[in-house]
Parts: C-alpha cells; sequence; structure tokens
C-alpha cells in the first residue's frame, strides 16, 4: 500500500473530483460513514458521543458523522469551533444544511458558554469524535482549537479521530503545540506518514484507511510504500532440491571484542537460523572461543587482537578470507578505537563481495573511513544515522522519512533507518516502511540478530535494497511471534532469533 503525504492527498482529492467526476460531497459522504462505523465499535447501546468539527473539510466529515449518529438512533451532540455557519467551507455547509435537517442541534463557539457546555457534553459522553483539523493543517494550534483539544485529552473518554489527529503534523508527525490523543484513527484513500513517525505514530491509537471512492489508479505510486508479505515474498531465495551449503551462502562475520562478545554469537546465530549455508566468525581469540562454545556450526577465524580489538593487522587475515566467501557483516561489537578503524580502512580499500556496515562500523565510517567502493548495505539506528548525517538523532526522529533518504543520497548506498516502522532507502526507489515488530523488541541483540539476517541476504544473492526490506519484514514478524506467544515485554533477541524459520514460512504461504 502506498503512502500519500499531504501534499499527495490533496492532489488526489482533486483529480478524483476534477478528472474523473467524482462529487466532492460524495467523497465527504463516505468519509464520514466511515468513521461512523468506527464510532460504533467503542460505543455501548445507549452511549453518547460528542462530535467537535473544525470549519473546513474534516469538519464536514465530522458532520456527517453525527447525522448518521442521529439517524441510527444513537445519542449525539455537536459543537463547531466557528462563530456561525458562514465561516465554513462550501461542502462542510452543504452537510450542516443535511445535519441539522436529520435533527442535528450543532453549538457553535459563539458564545461565552461554549466552553463550558463542551467540558460538560464531555463529561456525559462515551465517545468523542475528533473532526477538528485535516491533513492541511500546519502551524501550532491556537485559540478555540487548543482549548478543544486540551478538554478532549483531559476529559478520559475513548476519542476516534477524522483523518489525522488534530495537531499532528501529516507529513512528519510532529506535534503542533498540543494535539488529540486518540485511541482509533480513520485515515482516508492511503495511508500519511503521521501515521509512523514522530508524535503522530503515539497519537493515532489503532488506525485504518478507508475507501472512500476514490479511483483506484490515483491511490499511487508515491514517494513512500508499506511492505506486505507478498511484496517481499519473490526476493526470498528459493532452495532447490539438490542444493547444497555451498549454494545457500557462505557468510564472514566481523565482529566481537573482549568487551562484547555476544554481538558475534547474535549475529551468527540469525544468519544460521536465517539458512546461511556456511558461517565464518572473524574476531579475536577469546571471541572466537566463546562462539564456539555457542555456536558449534560456526567456523573460526581468530585474528590479531590490540587491548582486546582486533588489531590493524588483521586486515590481511579478512582479506584472504574474501574469495571464500559470499558476503560480509562488518561492525557489531567491535569499537571503534584506532586499531579497528585502520583495519577496516584496509579491508575496505580491496573488499569486491557485497556487505552489511552495521554498528560500530558506522561509527568507524562517521569518524571517517571510508565505506567500501563495492556494493553495501547499511542498518544505522537514530544515533547512528546522526553521526553518519553530522546531525543530532532528535533532528533525525523530527522527520525519519527525509532523514532516511538524504542518508541513502549521502552515502550512496541502501540505508535502513531502525527503529518503528524501520525505513529502507535506495537512491531511485520508494522508501519501504516496514509494518511488522512491537515495542517488545527494544531490547540488547535485535540490531544484531537483523545483521544476520541481512548478511544471509546478502550471501545468497540479494541486492542490498532488497536484502533490507525483505530482512526488516522478516525480523520484526519473528519478533511479533514472540509478542503473541510469549507477550510485548520480556523475550530476548534469541527468543526471536529461534522463531525465524517460522516466520519465513508464514511470509512465503
Amino acid at each position: 500500500m502506498w503512502i500519500a503525504t499531504a501534499a499527495e492527498s490533496r492532489e488526489i482529492d482533486r483529480k478524483a473530483i476534477a478528472d474523473f467526476g467524482v462529487p466532492a460531497l460524495a467523497l465527504m459522504e463516505q468519509a464520514g460513514f466511515a468513521a461512523f462505523q468506527a464510532a460504533q465499535e467503542y460505543l455501548s447501546k445507549a452511549g453518547r458521543t460528542v462530535v467537535v468539527c473544525g470549519k473546513g473539510n474534516n469538519g464536514g466529515d465530522g458532520l456527517v458523522v453525527a447525522r448518521l449518529l442521529r439517524e441510527h438512533g444513537r445519542p449525539v451532540v455537536c459543537f463547531i469551533i466557528a462563530k456561525n455557519e458562514d465561516e465554513l467551507s462550501k461542502d462542510a455547509r452543504e452537510q450542516l444544511g443535511r445535519a441539522t435537517t436529520a435533527g442535528v442541534r450543532p453549538t457553535f463557539a459563539d458564545v461565552e458558554t461554549w466552553i463550558s457546555e463542551l467540558r460538560q457534553a464531555i463529561r456525559g459522553s462515551e465517545l468523542c469524535v475528533d473532526a477538528l483539523l485535516g491533513t492541511g493543517a500546519t502551524g501550532e494550534v491556537e485559540g478555540n482549537i487548543k482549548l478543544a483539544v486540551q478538554m478532549l485529552n483531559e476529559g478520559g473518554k475513548s476519542i476516534v479521530a477524522v483523518d489525522i489527529p488534530t495537531g499532528i503534523d501529516c507529513d512528519t508527525g510532529a506535534e503542533l503545540g498540543v494535539s488529540i490523543r486518540a485511541a482509533r484513527t480513520v485515515t482516508f484513500g492511503l495511508p500519511k506518514p503521521f501515521l509512523f513517525q514522530g508524535k503522530g505514530l503515539e497519537q493515532s491509537g489503532h488506525w485504518s484507511v478507508a475507501d472512500i471512492g476514490y479511483p483506484e489508479n490515483l491511490l499511487g505510486p508515491t514517494q513512500a510504500l508499506l511492505l506486505r508479505a507478498d511484496l517481499i515474498r519473490p526476493a526470498f531465495p528459493i532452495r532447490p532440491i539438490a542444493s547444497n551449503k555451498g549454494r545457500s551462502g557462505s557468510l564472514l562475520i566481523v565482529a566481537g571484542s573482549a568487551d562484547m562478545p555476544g554481538a558475534a554469537v547474535m549475529v551468527a546465530r540469525a544468519a544460521l537460523r536465517a539458512g546461511a549455508g556456511l558461517i565464518t566468525v572473524a574476531s579475536v581469540p577469546s571471541v572466537c572461543q566463546i562462539v564456539a562454545g555457542h555456536m558449534p556450526e560456526a567456523l573460526l577465524l581468530p585474528l590479531p587482537e590490540h587491548d582486546g580489538q582486533i588489531a590493524a593487522e588483521a586486515a590481511q587475515t579478512i582479506l584472504d578470507r574474501q574469495e571464500k566467501c559470499d558476503a560480509a557483516v562488518f561492525g557489531p561489537g567491535l569499537s571503534h578505537e584506532e586499531s579497528v578503524r585502520t583495519c577496516l580502512a584496509e579491508v575496505w580499500k580491496q573488499w569486491t563481495k557485497p556487505a552489511l556496515i552495521d554498528a560500530d562500523a558506522l561509527n568507524c565510517v562517521s569518524m571517517g573511513v571510508e565505506l567500501p567502493a563495492h556494493e553495501c548495505a547499511l542498518t544505522p539506528h537514530p544515533g547512528e544515522l546522526a553521526r553518519l548525517m553530522d546531525k543530532t538523532a532528535e533532528e533525525i526522529q523530527a522527520d525519519r522519512f527525509k532523514a532516511a533518504r538524504e542518508a541513502a543520497e549521502k552515502l550512496k548506498h541502501p540505508t535502513l533507518l531502525k527503529g518503528a516502522y524501520t525505513i529502507s532507502a535506495s537512491i531511485g526507489q520508494p522508501l519501504f516502511i516496514n509494518p511488522t515488530g512491537n515495542s517488545g523488541m527494544a531490547t540488547g541483540g535485535m540490531g544484531d540478530a537483523l545483521s544476520g539476517i541481512v548478511g544471509t541476504l546478502l550471501a545468497q544473492k540479494l541486492a542490498p535494497a532488497d536484502a533490507l526490506a525483505t530482512a526488516a519484514y522478516w525480523h520484526g514478524l519473528a519478533g511479533d511471534l514472540c509478542a503473541t506467544e510469549i507477550g510485548t515485554v520480556g523475550f530476548s533477541a534469541t527468543d526471536l532469533i529461534e522463531r525465524l524459520p517460522r516466520a519465513r514460512m508464514q511470509i512465503l504461504g
């Protein structure tokens, strides 16, 4: 499913009306009907609803909700944040007429008592509907709308947001001063960026996308795509009946240090469960010993060390193994001391195989080490990407879509920005937004598990962009299996890794 920005949404609306002859009021009716259906899920038989409407077409959608509730015998009160109907948009005025004909008696914000009346109405309601501002809203929320938002949040009732929670920027998910905290958001036509980043991710609650009658060929392509299993399924390597370990991908893992030995174990274990045919861990001797105790399936390449990290002279040992591998993972647990930086700089000058650059290897890049000229995939978290882009983590998180796109362009390699709704970015391609995964994955080792999956897919000849998108979906789905079977808090990266084969089967159907 494609994801539409505010500008793209306006263009879809315009073309539907101007080029395809879809009446604007018909779109508004369908939008209001979708929100009405969502509202009913939160109502008991006698429960009352407060619908709060703005002046524009979002308010018109809310008036449709109020009318439909009334027509279905549901108790409803309606407030409009305008002094009179002359302040409403043309289509909202038309919906006001239909609502009043049906028996809805809206309260306008033209009297001093409206705020106390709204507070009292919320207190006696079961549900509130937010139809104050739509996806085109920009700038700080002020005046009566700000008061209404504060009152709706303080009321403690479930809120259904129409298209977008008021006070959230559509494209960045940033909060415009104050914002509605919705239990449910019903957006229209296509999902919007605010659902996947910033404060919007938290404030939207459970969200859904309603079909309101836009012609199908208007619904994409756009600049971002929400991944589904059927979209990544064709990328999965299929293992022939007569396959052998040499044809299933040989992965070299350059990871770990005396202080962080577990990273190498986690990457190797994930690669095994992701289907790598041969796994070689290249690290300092103490790490190799630990890997041997946990992963008898792994081959070991002990490297010269300096103060517990790989030494600069380890470069030649790694390069000598290059021809025996199909791809490599560089970074987890390495540290970014001078000896490590010197080693990676020398290795990458001569590296000719696909490589995943992660964790400390990314930190080395931010400190001046040049990436390999050959194809790479990068998997930074926001802090690592901030260092690579000479920004703060807050700036990265302020607009993750923009940050991922800029990173791929600057770094000239496909880049995956980790976090809720992980984003994969490649030059000349739309952003791929991953919907799988959950907050239980916010524990140590999860990034190492992802590295093992990406590395395996690179070793099995997937292009870096495909490997990143596929691995993100697969990794998140394994996390979702953990949440279902164990609970949303308390499962480990090891638990996730053990579920990778089952998640793969689920994707492949």
